[in-house]
């Protein structure tokens, strides 16, 4: 099979199974814990950034990956605020072709050409975006430094759109004046932990270790059974993570995030002004945490607030009318890391 070249953009037709530099973050990377889930708002806001408030951009840290989910004006800045290595990010995800959660697109990918970058990247979004972003690349990175595919998605179904050996990616079809999709990430099932001290101890050829992750017992050359409890330990309990932005309140999620760690969902008014969501398809806080509680989450992170509200009181009043409805709500801004 003839390898494709670099620098070209290739459309897939098909479903593919408050920090700076030197954060908490970037001191747990360099020293190889990136055991814990975390979810970093690297802009909280909607359709107008404001001073402290960027566009949607957000990334997930999840079985050692990371991710970006939606990519607004700003996102590489505060990327690299974060002190992550752009590299290490291959996949980005794109609820829906609104200005607000693409405008930093271009622009990011235009930095990592510069820097020379290698790895392949993959965009999952609309379909549309190729027409968007193509003749744009074109001009302005005709020879870019690595492979670029956008991989097409349908935010009508919910299916799965992204897997490998540890993390399954599912859309979830959100209500919206555009075809919009969330997503909802679920680590897979890892087998049991191998105690390697008894692998010395009772001299167990490599050969065995699948079985022993799948549950098995260890039959000695001489008839003994050692126990798979003696050998192994339980693998660690999957984790899960939601994101559902920009939505209308719509309990067909429900289902489909149902028990999840952790949910992000959109939060663009306050009750007061409610009125507004029947033109804009968007969502209060308040319906945000009925979403949370009917699907019986662990934690809701609530964010993408108008630039209406400025103040942190407002934002303090959002969050109280969220938590009066579900109580484990806390509210995202720029830089903030959630872990779960």
């Amino acid at each position: 099979m003839k390898s494709r070249p670099r620098g070209r953009l290739f459309f897939v037709f098909h479903n593919a199974h408050i920090l700076r530099k030197n954060s908490i973050f970037d001191k747990q990377n360099r020293r190889g814990n990136m055991s814990t889930a975390k979810f970093i708002t690297l802009g909280c806001g909607s359709a107008m950034p404001l001073k402290d408030r960027a566009n949607a951009a957000h990334l997930l840290c999840l079985s050692d990956k990371l991710y970006l989910i939606d990519c607004g004006e700003g996102a590489q800045v505060a990327l690299k605020e974060t002190g992550v290595h752009t590299e290490r990010i291959n996949n980005i995800f794109i609820s829906h072709l609104h200005g607000d959660h693409i405008f930093g697109l271009l622009p990011l990918l235009s930095t990592l050409s510069m820097r020379g970058r290698r790895s392949p990247l993959t965009i999952h979004a609309h379909k549309d975006l190729v027409e968007l972003i193509e003749p744009l690349r074109k001009y302005f990175m005709a020879d870019l430094s690595f492979e670029l595919t956008i991989h097409p998605i349908d935010p009508r179904k919910a299916e799965v759109i992204f897997e490998d050996n540890k993390v399954v990616v599912s859309t979830i079809p959100l209500k919206h004046s555009v075809p919009t999709c969330g997503f909802l990430f679920r680590e897979k099932e890892q087998g049991r932990k191998i105690i390697k001290e008894k692998l010395k101890e009772y001299d167990i050829p490599l050969a065995a270790i699948p079985g022993l992750k799948d549950g098995e017992d260890f039959v000695t050359d001489g008839g003994e059974v050692i126990s798979n409890s003696e050998l192994t330990i339980d693998p660690k309990p999957v984790r899960s993570f939601a994101y559902c932005s920009d939505t209308a309140y719509t309990e067909s999620i429900v289902d489909i995030i149902k028990g999840v760690d952790m949910l992000y969902h959109e939060a663009t008014y306050c009750e007061a002004d409610k009125d507004r969501i029947r033109k804009t398809m968007h969502s209060t806080a308040r319906q945000a945490a009925e979403i949370a509680k009917k699907a019986g989450v662990k934690k809701l992170v609530i964010g993408h607030y108008s630039s209406r509200y400025r103040k942190d009181e407002e934002i303090k009043q959002m969050a109280a009318e969220a938590r009066e409805v579900f109580e484990n709500t806390v509210t995202a801004k720029d830089m903030a890391v959630f872990r779960f």
